[in-house]
């Protein structure tokens, strides 16, 4: 649950002096790293980082007012940023400003405490000496486990992570979707979710306010040219516009995939390749239509829906399964007869290539019963192992559990 953090003037200058302490440790970890490696050959793991953290204190006494824990989940984000690097999922770690660096967190109980049940209530940080006056309402609330403070948009916020076994009312029904760019979201039965009308007003605004920040004074880091003071007002809201397009956004995507799961056990959706499908377009004379089209694709949140269905179907006991969109191609494939039949994106409605069948319908619905079909047709016991826990939320805890059990399982294979 992330909950709006309310400080005064001392407390605002006390949690900026905390980020920019702990964007300081991540740049010294990123640097001992990089240094280590190309002047000794030496590559530096997170327990070596860890354990010179209490000489690292003596030396820069003011990170003894911090929390140990708090420091060594800073040592840990530059782990996970060297471990996503090596696994090919991310770039090379950087160096981070402070202007983009977003917060720290409390891996555990120790250094913070919620005072509440759940809803409001105030957040207390006990290594900083500050207690805060916080909103928000949580589903679910249990016992509080981590806490991270981040910054954003000129607002600070707490999300807070709780141990409780969260519970859904969902119904017997099964249903398929199908997601686009016009049609957000077209169920099996026919019904069609549009894509709601803020996204395009909230663009509008931010087109407006962007032909302001143009004629304002840009900041040159190359030149040493800082930024006019119109300019930093326009920026910043422009970045107050775009955040609020996004609560929206998120607001909407949870009422609607909550909604689908309250009245269906069995969801059937769709593997979709989100980064490839927005990649940039070559130079050419179709890139304004192709950052059109990407544009488009995030608005509606291509790569949310799944995740938030597949958690959403684990907390009400149900399944989500997404069909392999390549090899079935629900698209072109007949939802009768199962017959594929080429079709061009202009093609909007489905007419079965097959003489015996000659099934018509919408495309996106025949896309949608496809899934739906495809769902149904796969066992139950195979979903079992596949589908993820709705607790599973990569935290350390659980991770150091995952590597204690992949130790136990190698050490056995060697015995």
């Amino acid at each position: 649950m992330t909950y709006r953090i309310y400080p005064n003037k001392a407390q605002f200058d006390q949690l900026h002096w905390a980020r920019k302490m702990h964007c300081d440790l991540y740049n010294a970890a990123m640097a001992n790293r990089r240094t280590q490696y190309k002047r000794f050959g030496h590559s530096v793991n997170y327990l070596e980082q860890q354990n010179c953290l209490p000489e690292f204190k003596k030396v820069w006494i003011e990170y003894a007012e911090l929390g140990s824990h708090t420091l060594q989940a800073t040592l840990k984000r530059v782990d996970f940023a060297y471990k996503r690097f090596f696994q090919g999922l991310g770039k090379y770690p950087k160096f981070k400003a402070k202007r983009r660096y977003s917060g720290w967190t409390y891996p555990d109980q120790a250094g913070w405490k919620a005072l509440s049940n759940g809803k409001n209530g105030y957040l207390e940080l006990r290594d900083l000496g500050l207690k805060i006056q916080m909103r928000g309402q949580a589903r679910t609330w249990g016992t509080p486990t981590t806490c991270t403070i981040f910054f954003r948009n000129g607002k600070w916020y707490a999300s807070i992570t709780v141990q409780c076994n969260p519970i859904r009312q969902t119904g017997t029904g099964s249903i398929g979707i199908d997601l686009g760019c016009k049609d957000a979201v077209t169920l099996s039965t026919g019904e069609k979710i549009a894509k709601p009308d803020f996204i395009k007003e909230g663009h509008k605004k931010v087109k407006v306010v962007s032909k302001r920040l143009r004629r304002k004074r840009p900041p040159n880091r190359n030149k040493k040219v800082k930024g006019s003071r119109r300019w930093k007002k326009e920026q910043k809201r422009i970045s107050e516009l775009q955040g609020k397009i996004s609560r929206q956004r998120e607001d909407w995507l949870h009422k609607t995939t909550s909604e689908i799961v309250s009245g269906n056990s069995l969801i059937g959706g769709e593997q979709l390749n989100v980064k490839g499908m927005t990649r940039k377009a070559n130079k050419g004379k179709r890139k304004k239509q192709k950052a059109g089209l990407n544009r488009s694709i995030l608005d509606v949140g291509f790569g949310i829906v799944g995740d938030l269905l597949s958690y959403k179907s684990a907390e009400a006991g149900g399944f989500y399964v997404e069909s392999p969109t390549r090899t079935l191609k629900p698209t072109q494939r007949c939802a009768k007869c199962w017959e594929l039949t080429p079709k061009t994106l202009s093609d909007r409605v489905h007419i079965c290539s097959n003489p015996d069948c000659k099934h018509v319908e919408d495309r996106d619905v025949n896309a949608a019963q496809v899934n739906e079909i495809w769902a149904r047709g796969l066992e139950r016991t195979s979903l079992d192992a596949e589908l993820p826990s709705s607790t599973d939320c990569g935290s350390m805890k659980q991770l150091g559990a995952q590597k204690r059990q992949k130790q136990r399982l190698q050490r056995s294979k060697s015995l």
